[in-house]
């Protein structure tokens, strides 16, 4: 299992992989990773297009990205939530955690250059019905400061996890956790709707860090699985701060106020064949041996200016791309 932060390198309303060109796209994302990230990206080999990252593995040149969240206040506007560093990825600035994760040595192919995929679904508004465990999409609310209350694995504690957003507030953060399937037909790099080409084992979506289920015959390649981790830092929203009928008062930033809809995607980054001897190494955490490293200083000096100029860090009367009233739907 590799375990590393990405730095945030930028808030930009542009989706290279569900709305390619298009600028502005429907809603903002957080993005990390390489700094090939544009509007529009080639199926090609991406690590050769950029230059820098801001992963802890600086062979990592991939692109991963979510939809943001907003806080909508008594009067009705609305204020980003910020990422903040997640456990044990100190220095970083906000981002993402990634992991892969393999059943064990030399049992996964690695992605291949031009592979991208997504996970989620942005018009869910109810939960899976696939129960806490198998779900792939889940929120963690800390209890306090320092991650306190994180003592399971993601989607698997009965009281702090839910499918959707947290219904009282977190003192202590919320953690988001999106997955990906771990089974690929072997031959597309991608599919018209970014999931067809990959599907989870033939029990069903496998719990994070469960990676022994068997692939089906349609897509008999086993990949590693990614999973991200964001932690967005509510530690200043009170009880106090939120609406007086008691409802929550999070939103995604397409417009969602359930967080079913959470979702991810992913352009695969990695250079020459270094993930593929990572997992056949069977490395662990954020060190690797024969893949380097680099020290968040580093990590978050790699950024990428915005395609869209839009208030991404004060408070607006309406999320960026979504009508008036529409977030409150």
């Amino acid at each position: 299992m590799l375990r590393f932060g990405c730095s945030q390198t930028v808030i930009d309303r542009i989706d290279p992989l569900v709305d390619p060109g298009k600028i502005p796209s429907p809603h903002v994302h957080q993005v990390v990773g390489g700094n090939a990230f544009n509007a529009t990206m080639p199926v090609t080999n991406i690590a050769s297009v950029a230059s820098c990252t801001s992963c802890q593995f600086d062979q990592d040149f991939s692109n991963y990205w979510t939809a943001s969240i907003y806080f909508k206040a008594r009067n009705g506007t609305y204020k980003r939530v910020e990422t903040m560093a997640n456990a044990q990825v100190n220095g970083a600035n906000g981002g993402i955690t990634v992991y892969y994760t393999s059943p064990g040595a030399k049992q996964v192919t690695a992605f291949k250059p031009g592979f991208r995929m997504f996970s989620g679904d942005p018009n869910r508004r109810t939960p899976s019905g696939l129960g806490m465990k198998a779900t792939q999409s889940c929120y963690r609310c800390f209890t306090g400061p320092n991650f306190q209350g994180n003592t399971y694995s993601p989607c698997f504690d009965p009281k702090l996890d839910t499918e959707g957003f947290p219904t009282t507030p977190c003192p202590g953060g919320i953690r988001s956790s999106v997955i990906f399937p771990l089974c690929w037909d072997g031959k597309n790099l991608d599919s018209p709707n970014h999931i067809d080409h990959v599907a989870h084992p033939v029990g069903g979506p496998a719990s994070f860090a469960v990676t022994n289920g068997k692939c089906p015959s349609t897509h008999p390649v086993k990949i590693p699985q990614v999973h991200l981790e964001i932690v967005w830092d509510t530690t200043k929203i009170t009880k106090a701060d939120w609406p007086t009928d008691g409802s929550q008062p999070l939103v995604l930033s397409n417009g969602d106020t359930t967080g079913y809809g959470q979702h991810g995607d992913y352009v695969f980054g990695w250079k020459d064949d270094t993930l593929q001897r990572a997992m056949d190494n069977a490395c662990f955490g954020p060190t690797c041996k024969g893949l380097t490293t680099q020290a968040f200083p580093a990590a978050n000096k790699c950024t990428v200016k915005p395609a869209v100029k839009e208030d991404s860090a004060g408070w607006v009367k309406e999320i960026p791309g979504q009508m008036a009233g529409m977030a409150g739907m």
